[in-house]
């Protein structure tokens, strides 16, 4: 029997989003001769080995409540498995893998990678080394040039220099790329502090709330096009599943149109012509090796409305396992059903 643990929560600023990934993935997991361990980690950084059985419990961030909840911790020393406190003592659990469902940072940075890579207990997705270089948006734009591939405009920007002059700072983003340009934290997820900021009397509110979550963040061309996802998965041999497009309804594709407002309408297939369909999937498998990516990624894209050109964005090497979320969605029209897409990815785990 093989015994999963399925790692959520965290201390991030996507704490939430990961609460509702993790509910969809424990919901859909083949239970079949497997004993399941859904930890989670509150936004203070306990652990928690949740005891209920009702997984809508997580989802709607009730699960830290439930008294059946027990102290638990992954242990670093090799073999220990992860740890359960009862009383004055300690039970320690053998563990096959962790499956980690967790977003934006400490989940998705190499950190916790590098725990289980300690512990040495197989997991889901991508290795330290691509963890990190994959969540810090201005190493993963350097990267991805090495594979030809085109990318907006960006300045790498650090809060030392904006605190020490931030008139300076607004007038080098609107020289060298105008506007409307977008300002991002390097290191977040799911459009956490992003804006779009269409004038220079906006500028400097925008940076504020991106160095609020990030001491380094990007200063990124706008470009008009169609907001292409492509879902990857596997090891050695990756394969990119037909591309997907969200028509966001809004400004951009923020945190507040992708999880709490119903503006955004997804198109699987993307809605693309056959030839740039080849070539985007065709990109996200090159961006994926670039990165020393494993197991699965989302890998982002723009098509221009003019002139039909591929425009990397970002890659998500955790995305989200929400009922919403692309990266299901892609694989399930390619044929392959959320509970089999956790199965080969626990696979792909196992793999190393």
């Amino acid at each position: 029997m093989q015994t999963i643990l399925v790692l959520f929560g965290g201390v991030s600023p996507e704490h939430a989003v990961s609460l509702v990934s993790a509910e969809a993935v424990l919901r859909n997991m083949n239970k079949e001769n497997r004993r399941i361990l859904p930890v989670g980690i509150t936004r203070e950084g306990k652990w928690l080995l949740f005891g209920g059985d009702d997984y809508a419990e997580i989802a709607n961030d009730k699960w830290e409540e439930n008294p059946a909840n027990k102290t638990a911790f992954l242990s670093p020393e090799r073999g220990a498995g992860l740890c359960i406190v009862q009383g004055g003592s300690i039970e320690t659990l053998p563990v096959d893998a962790v499956f980690p469902v967790l977003h934006g940072e400490n989940g998705e940075d190499g950190s916790v990678q590098g725990l289980f890579q300690l512990a040495g207990i197989p997991y889901a997705g991508c290795g330290v080394c691509a963890s990190a270089a994959s969540m810090d948006k201005s190493v993963t734009k350097l990267i991805a040039a090495t594979t030809g591939v085109r990318q907006a405009k960006w300045l790498t920007l650090h809060r030392a220099a904006f605190a020490a002059d931030p008139d300076a700072m607004c007038r080098k983003i609107a020289e060298t790329l105008g506007f409307p340009v977008f300002i991002k934290p390097c290191s977040t997820g799911s459009s956490v502090g992003v804006s779009k900021v269409k004038s220079a009397d906006a500028l400097q509110a925008a940076l504020e709330t991106a160095f609020r979550y990030d001491k380094k963040i990007l200063a990124e061309e706008f470009i008009n096009g169609r907001e292409v996802e492509v879902a990857v998965l596997g090891n050695d041999a990756p394969k990119a599943a037909t591309a997907g497009e969200i028509d966001a309804g809004a400004e951009f594709y923020d945190y507040e149109t992708k999880y709490v407002t119903s503006t955004s309408t997804p198109y699987i297939p993307a809605r693309i012509d056959g030839e740039t369909m080849t070539a985007v999937r065709g990109w996200a498998v090159k961006i994926f090796t670039a990165l020393g990516c494993a197991g699965l990624s989302r890998v982002d894209f723009f098509v221009t409305r003019d002139t039909n050109e591929i425009v990397f964005n970002e890659i998500n090497t955790l995305p989200g396992f929400t009922p919403i979320s692309m990266y299901p969605k892609m694989w399930a029209a390619d044929g392959l059903p959320f509970p089999e897409l956790i199965d080969r990815v626990i696979g792909f785990a196992l793999e190393g």
